[in-house]
């Protein structure tokens, strides 16, 4: 069997002594499946490590360390941004074996977990007490905490409750040396430095995450799902300034364009109509009164700005339907294409019918299609590029129509990431939004954390190394 190749040295019999001979893989067609994540870059690890406990997890580390090997923490691989991908050979440390939930504490509703803990596990082990974990992103069937911890994570329904950094409490976590540290507590205001908030979205440059403290939420008393269907795709965007000029925050407020939901219908017979422009996804929770009242006023916002029709989910399945077609759009369009570019820039919202306009001149100009399906609500854009990666040409003009949608999101005052994270995807392009001293400043916070840069190398902080042609090429969904 043909092994892996590192040009270091790879300590097998110490990484078996440590975590045991079955949770180590080192032959190439058993790392192989370790290679990418949802970017799709691909790199080929020495070696995949599975700890079970924070204290091999320290052991792993050290060891590391000793020999020279880079770490690459991995929860579940379902990040876009390449945060799990090996830029040098090294460990992968991957975290499917550390996913209990080790504690659940509802009358302060906390709950301790380990890295490994699928999103949704954590509502579903929660859900019968009437509580659940606000951050949801689109793939929390399979997306584990520690990953959405790393990344800053968010999901549709985090407009009104927050991203992952806000239900985040405290950390245990392995620094570069093997010593353990923790951050925060279950209790609020934490004194101290905000070590937690740190962490959270560092992508595992500064530390390597073994325990998380997270908030639990009640679940609301009334919740109202509305579909806005909409000739024109500029009238769906003035809706969304218009709601949030009535003092309205939903708890969703989702935004997709006619190609994305034609796609979605048919690959999920959600009940998305064929017809339409684009559709906004509007969801509201709170107390009944509330909600009734909102709901109102959201409905007359959409059809001040020429929505045909406003539809209400008139059960608890017709709601999950729609949200089941929402959450599993970027698959369905994988049904019309060989490959897209999913990017994650962000704009204010009041600038969103400018930045569709934006990018429909991008796609003619470049010749591409484009499908978009994003977090109207906070400006969180998610176009998509389609292209068949196995053509040069396409991927040339994918490299650049992207470049131009980031730099214009820049310049109408947004960034260049919103919830997957920087990673190898966007590290050279972190110049747009910060200058040479910010950028100094935060090298030094991680010299400090990770002084030799054995933590997930050449990831988040510009390297110089990498052309855009390769960042985009390994961009490619498929």
């Amino acid at each position: 069997m043909q092994e892996a190749r590192t040009a270091r040295a790879l300590p097998l019999d110490d990484l078996k002594r440590i975590v045991g001979e079955r949770n180590v893989l080192w032959r190439a067609e058993d790392v192989m499946l370790y290679e990418y994540d949802g970017l799709s870059a691909h790199a080929t690890p020495a070696a995949v490590v599975f700890p079970s406990t924070t204290a091999e997890v320290s052991k792993v580390v050290a060891l590391a360390v000793r020999t020279g090997l880079p770490v690459v923490a991995r929860g579940a691989g379902t990040g876009l941004s390449g945060g799990a991908v090996l830029t040098e050979d090294g460990l992968v440390l991957g975290f499917s074996r550390m996913n209990k939930i080790l504690e659940i504490d509802l009358e302060n509703q906390r709950a301790r977990v380990q890295p490994g803990v699928v999103n949704l596990d954590l509502s579903l082990a929660v859900s019968d007490a009437g509580y659940y974990y606000a951050p949801d992103p689109s793939s929390q069937k399979a997306c584990t905490l520690g990953g959405n911890v790393a990344e800053n994570a968010g999901g549709p329904h985090t407009l009104a409750s927050g991203v992952t950094t806000n239900h985040v409490l405290g950390l245990e976590a392995v620094l570069a040396d093997g010593s353990v540290v923790h951050t925060g507590s279950a209790c609020w205001d934490h004194p101290g430095y905000d070590l937690t908030g740190l962490l959270t979205g560092s992508e595992g440059t500064l530390a390597i995450v073994t325990e998380i403290t997270v908030r639990l939420c009640r679940k609301p008393e009334a919740v109202k799902t509305l579909l806005a269907i909409y000739d024109a795709v500029p009238d769906a965007t003035r809706t969304v300034a218009s709601i949030t000029a009535r003092g309205i925050t939903p708890a969703a407020l989702e935004m997709m364009d006619g190609f994305t939901l034609r796609a979605v219908e048919e690959a999920t017979h959600a009940g998305y109509p064929m017809d339409s422009a684009a559709v906004l996804l509007i969801e509201l929770e709170g107390l009944s009164e509330v909600v009734d009242e909102e709901a109102g006023h959201i409905e007359c916002a959409c059809l001040e700005n020429h929505a045909r029709e406003v539809r209400r989910a008139r059960s608890a399945e017709e709601r999950d339907l729609l949200w089941r077609g929402r959450k599993n759009a970027f698959g369905a369009l994988g049904r019309v294409t060989p490959n897209y570019y999913v990017q994650d820039g962000v704009i204010p919202r009041t600038r969103l019918p400018e930045i569709m306009e934006f990018m429909e001149d991008v796609g003619r100009r470049y010749r591409l299609r484009l499908g978009n399906i994003f977090h109207a609500g906070d400006g969180n854009l998610h176009p998509l590029l389609l292209y068949d990666k196995r053509d040069p040409d396409q991927c040339r003009r994918v490299t650049q129509a992207s470049a131009e949608i980031i730099a214009r999101c820049v310049e109408l005052g947004g960034s260049i990431t919103g919830e997957h994270g920087v990673g190898i995807e966007k590290n050279e392009l972190m110049p747009l939004l910060f200058s040479e001293d910010d950028l100094a400043l935060m090298r030094r916070v991680k010299a400090i954390f990770n002084p030799e840069g054995r933590l997930n190398p050449g990831k988040l902080l510009p390297t110089g190394k990498m052309c855009g042609e390769l960042r985009v090429q390994a961009s490619a969904g498929g």
